[in-house]
Order: C-alpha cells, then structure tokens, then sequence
C-alpha cells in the first residue's frame, strides 16, 4: 500500500505534526468547505489523470471528512485519498483535537498516561471480524508518554444516530501546562483489511507531534 513521499510539516496554534506531502488538507469550515474539497480535487486531478475514476468516490469521503472534523473541533484534518491500480481508493484520515474532560462532580480528571490507560476498556474479539480494542502507552520522542487505543471499532456517527465500523486509532497526549487537557491525535479509515497497515502510518504520523516551544 505505500507510496513513499517527502513529508510535510503541518503547524498550528500550540503544536505541530508532519504528514505525507500527498495528503490532502482543506478549511474545513462549513461556508467554504465544498469549494475548498473541489478545487483541490481538480488541482490533484490535473496533476494525475489517473485519479479522474475516483473523483466521486473522494470528494465524498473528503466531505465526510471535513464534516466530522468540524463538529468534532479538531484543529487539523488531515486526508490520504489514493488510488493503487485497485478499483476501491485507499482512504484514510488523521485529526488532531484539544480535549478535556471532568467528572459529574466537576472535577477534572486526570490526564497522566497510566491514568487514562486505567480508565479505557480493552475490548477482547470474541470472534473473527467483531470489534476489538487495545489500550497501551507510548513514548513520544520530544513530548513523552501518552495513553493510546487501538482496533476495530464501531463509532458513532456525529448528528446522526448511525454508528460505523473502522479501524481506530487514538493517542491522548497530555498538554504542559494545562490540567485536564490532552491533545488527542485520532487516526481512521473505512478500509478494515489494511487495519495492520493503517496502525503502522498513524503511529507513525502521531510519532511526529510536537508541542510548540
């Protein structure tokens, strides 16, 4: 599945992350979203013929995309939408969000890796192709520990009631400074088969985020 490229480093307010220079990214706000989507989508197209089959088949999913990440209040989306000769494109995404949480009670809870890891559920798969998820820490080079979750899971769907099943993966990087908060580097795509592959790039791309000095 890989297509090796230079990578680019994505900068925003308090952090940075590096992705594959062909991913795509787009103002995700909802007055300029579509225009942005089909401008890059005939700007990509006009670089590779090849990619005219799947025109639909992106800017659906790149729509999607953006849709989610806005409601989600993710401060960076970011896309791979590829075609490797196959008949259904490779698509993914990885988006990155500044999330905090309290109890009932109001307080806030904690955001130490060893804390968090103790407070998400491991799903065993008690069957070939039910969902499954993984809970573990890993070092960051630069920032440090964080908790993480990894599988197969069925989410839901924001401002709908559907759920949808895809492999998931979701870094929770505590932020200096700031009690209660994390920085949550969530990476997923639709395409199950390549879940092993699909882990590989989004630690790979969450292995590159940096706090801003």
């Amino acid at each position: 599945m890989a297509r090796y490229t230079e990578a680019q480093t994505i900068a925003r307010g308090g952090f940075s992350i590096k992705v594959p220079e062909t991913w795509w990214e787009f103002d995700v706000r909802p007055e300029s979203r579509d225009a942005s989507i089909r401008q890059m989508i005939n700007d990509r197209v006009r670089e590779r013929p090849e990619l005219e089959p799947h025109r639909n088949t992106f800017e659906g999913f790149l729509r999607k995309a953006s849709k989610e990440a806005w409601q989600s209040g993710a401060l960076y989306c970011g896309c791979m939408a590829e075609s490797f000769g196959g008949d259904v494109p490779i698509t993914g995404s990885v988006t990155v969000s500044l999330v905090g949480a309290r109890t009932s009670s109001g307080d806030v809870l904690p955001t130490d890796p060893a804390a968090i890891v103790a407070q998400l559920g491991v799903r065993e798969a008690k069957r070939e192709g039910d969902t499954y998820r993984k809970v573990t820490t890993v070092d960051i080079p630069g920032v440090g520990m964080a908790a993480r979750t990894f599988g197969i899971e069925d989410v839901s769907v924001p401002g709908d009631d559907r759920t949808m099943r895809v492999v998931l993966m979701q870094t929770f990087i505590p932020v200096p400074g700031q009690e209660g908060k994390v920085a949550l580097v969530a990476g997923s795509s639709q395409v199950l088969d390549l879940a092993e592959s699909f882990f590989d790039i989004f630690d790979a791309v969450t292995s590159t985020f940096r706090f801003a000095e």
